[in-house]
């Protein structure tokens, strides 16, 4: 059976008029002291019956819901474990590093430097 969103309401609401409409042509016509017509007693019964399908929704809801299984998962089983790698042998240093001079070398080679220019611009300057 599928599961009704709609309300009651608005079908309670609609025969309510439908049987207002009803007891007031029957007042009109035959007078307030004759019995119901067929028709009255029909939507009587259609809004007896709407009223105790809408409590019967209404109490089911505040039912608990039930609730879905928690999921099991299995376990994997453990993956075996790798090979150790084989030792590389170190590798031989390059030849261009080894001729590479350190940040020390290249500062003292600067001062250096600079120092000859100075020398060489004093002797220039007195010649």
């Amino acid at each position: 059976m599928p599961i009704r969103t709609a309300s009651l309401a608005h079908q309670i609401q609609k025969n309510g008029a439908r049987l207002h409409l009803a007891m007031l042509s029957r007042v009109h016509s035959q007078g307030a002291d004759q019995p119901a017509s067929e028709l009255e007693r029909a939507l009587l019964d259609e809004r007896r019956l709407l009223k105790e399908a809408r409590a019967k929704r209404q109490a089911q809801a505040k039912l608990p819901k039930p609730k879905a299984a928690r999921q099991v998962k299995e376990a994997k089983p453990p993956k075996a474990p790798k090979a150790p790698k084989a030792a590389k042998e170190p590798k031989e240093a390059k030849a261009a590093k080894a001729n590479k001079p350190s940040r020390a070398d290249k500062l003292a080679k600067k001062a250096e430097n600079l120092e000859a220019a100075r020398k060489a611009a004093k002797k220039s300057a007195k010649t």
